[in-house]
């Protein structure tokens, strides 16, 4: 299958980043805008998965976020804010900024569609690229046909917290300069903490997986830069309930990243939602349901009709 590749341009906080894209599928196809979560590449939206859908005859684009993967890396410096009273403001809803936000990455959605002479897509989002889906639709609810969030939050104040052993093993990489061999069986633990435990996948496959991450762009700082855009935010509430699209909010009854009650939130406050939970699904796609996942998004795509 062709892939068309290439960069948008996008305002960033000062001057002008690239986002790099990739586009598959018929043009005249109704379009899909895929954006991936907190320091993920897209990668994340595998290949495979992204044919399925064009084979249901969808036009798909994935891309990297700013300071992720090909895309343009912000070279923001922290404030130096402690982080523990930034988290206890985050758990009350409230906004905490250091650097750009979660509504600048969702500029950076609108700025590709521009640049692809895309008027309008269905939206769909996981984890922190599902918080940037909210805000697109919410901001832009002529440009959204309908909005799909994976296993996501709303940041609204008093949701439980993750898992502490999930979220420690998302934020406690290897230290600086360690061998990529190193990188990737930090890599290969992760999932195994926050992935699905009914559908655990091979090894082996997570171990190449990784691989090929770390070899198109390692760039742990970019972690840390949406972690602030995250906490930057603060509750999405408001946002929600600008929300017009005919959304589906899916997620893992075995999430410990992002507990399940985050997904009910989300659906709640979205008017007109639809809330799909996966029992065994943790806080990844695996391969296992693919089929089902995405005849849960084609079902609301037809709903833009």
């Amino acid at each position: 299958m062709e892939i068309r590749t290439g960069y948008a341009k996008s305002q960033a906080i000062s001057g002008d980043l690239k986002l790099y894209y990739e586009d598959m599928g018929d043009v005249d196809d109704p379009p899909v805008l895929l954006i991936m979560g907190l320091g993920a590449q897209l990668l994340l939206w595998r290949k495979a998965f992204c044919e399925k859908l064009v084979g249901e005859g969808f036009r798909v684009i994935r891309y990297d976020n700013r300071d992720v993967g090909l895309s343009s890396k912000t070279e923001h410096r922290g404030s130096g804010q402690r982080l523990i009273p930034r988290l206890v403001r985050f758990w009350l809803g409230l906004r905490s900024q250091d650097g750009y936000t979660l509504e600048d990455l969702a500029d950076d959605a609108a700025a590709l569609l521009n640049h692809l002479d895309i008027t309008d897509a269905h939206v769909v989002g996981g984890s922190m690229g599902g918080m940037i889906a909210q805000i697109f639709a919410a901001r832009f609810p002529e440009r959204t046909k309908t909005l799909g969030i994976f296993f996501s939050s709303n940041n609204q104040a008093f949701l439980p917290p993750p898992a502490p052993r999930a979220l420690l093993a998302m934020l406690n990489g290897p230290p600086p300069g360690s061998p990529r061999e190193v990188v990737i069986n930090n890599v290969v633990r992760v999932t195994k903490i926050t992935g699905s435990p009914r559908y655990r996948q091979p090894e082996e496959l997570v171990r190449t997986d990784a691989a090929e991450s770390y070899d198109r762009c390692f760039y742990p700082v970019g972690v840390g830069r949406h972690f602030n855009a995250v906490l930057g935010s603060g509750s999405l509430l408001h946002y929600n309930r600008r929300i017009v699209a005919p959304t589906v909010v899916i997620h893992g009854r075995a999430d410990k990243l992002v507990r399940p009650s985050s997904g009910r939130a989300v659906a709640r406050a979205i008017s007109g939602s639809r809330l799909v939970l996966f029992d065994g699904m943790g806080h990844d796609l695996p391969r296992q349901l693919w089929e089902r996942l995405i005849g849960v998004l084609t079902n609301n795509f037809a709903r833009a009709a």
